[in-house]
This record gives C-alpha cells, structure tokens and sequence, in this order.
C-alpha cells in the first residue's frame, strides 16, 4: 500500500516565525506568545487563579470541567514554569491540593494578555 503525502491543511497558523514567514505572514518577534500558557487549559488555571487567592485541585477540575489526569499534567507544566505554587496537605484525613499564582505567572498572564490585545489590534487594522 502506497503512503500518501500528508498536507498542512490551509487554516493551520504557523508556530515559529521562521514558517510563519515562509508562508507571507509578517511575524514580529513582540507577537509572538507564551507557548505555556497559550494552551487552553492552562489559560484556564492562570486566569482562574488570577482572579481567586488560591484554588483546590477538585474546585479547578469543576469549574474547568476536565479530568484529574488533565489537570495535573497541566497544573505541573505550570509548575514547572514558576508560574504555579502547588501545596499538599490534609483536611482531617482527607488530602488536600491546593494552587495559587506566583508573582511570576502573574506577570507572566499579564505579558500573554499585552501580546494578545495587541495581535487583535494588528488584525483589526489589516
């Protein structure tokens, strides 16, 4: 059986500014976004987290709506970042984990949120 060449599909964006050129899009280097928190669900945690002092493992799976392994896969990437501080500890006998945004993921979101005002403000414009 012959293997069939795979195509990028026409609505894909480029993802470096080396493709994204090679293809005619013009991408300034102050475009270009935190690839950490770009992700869906990881925008999620650090914008919920923005807003709430700190947040149980079980109220971000909630109001995220994901499973346990996809938060914790995600809440360590963040970790791993800086941008997240994770505590255990226990609540009786039951275990407890708990998130909360660090000085440095806040500052973090607020370059992401910059970045992308103004990405809408150059497409708007264009």
């Amino acid at each position: 059986m012959a293997k069939r060449a795979i195509r990028p599909r026409p609505h894909t964006v480029a993802h470096s500014p080396a493709a994204a050129s090679n293809r005619g899009f013009r991408v300034s280097e102050s475009l270009r976004l935190d690839a950490v928190i770009h992700e869906r669900v990881r925008l999620g945690i650090v914008s919920a987290l923005a807003v709430n002092h700190e947040l149980s493992f079980n109220d971000l799976k909630k109001l995220l709506e994901i499973t346990d392994g996809n938060l914790s896969v995600h809440a360590r990437k963040l970790e791993e970042a800086g941008y997240v501080k994770c505590t255990k500890s226990f609540v009786g006998r039951q275990p407890r984990t708990a998130f909360r945004l660090t000085a440095a993921g806040r500052r973090a979101l607020e370059e992401y949120l910059d970045r992308m005002e103004e990405v809408i403000r150059s497409a708007r414009e264009a």
